[in-house]
């Protein structure tokens, strides 16, 4: 019980100086912007507020500039979503939905290599 309480309280910290010290967003024209929004669409991002892992991943997609959904995955509808769906619950990991064919992927490092590939200048 303590070491979750120190968990969480440690992982809300991390969240509030990742806040405090953004990355600075990529400006892109508003022709491009709208083609990365359209895009971003078909992503979302199951995770947990506190993770750090996830932090690190939420801190690529604000730099990249990309309204992707994200969803607790730490209780309630969406983590039984990606059980179901995903096969495991583990955070973070980005749903990616392409030609009617929907991708699980797993890994914060994936994840950001695969977003800094698609979206980044």
């Amino acid at each position: 019980m303590l070491l979750k309480l120190l968990r969480e309280g440690l992982g809300r910290l991390i969240a509030f100086i990742s806040f405090l010290t953004r990355p600075k967003q990529i400006k892109r024209s508003e022709e491009e912007q709208k083609k990365v929004d359209e895009q971003a669409r078909h992503l979302s991002l199951y995770q947990f507020y506190a993770c750090p892992f996830c932090i690190k991943t939420r801190r690529v997609i604000y730099q990249l500039n990309l309204p992707i959904e994200t969803r607790d995955a730490q209780k309630g509808p969406y983590r039984e979503e990606l059980l179901r769906e995903g096969g495991e619950i583990k955070a973070p990991c980005l749903r990616i939905e392409d030609a009617g064919e929907v991708r699980w992927m797993y890994e914060s490092s994936d994840i950001i290599a695969y977003l800094q590939q698609r979206f980044a200048k």
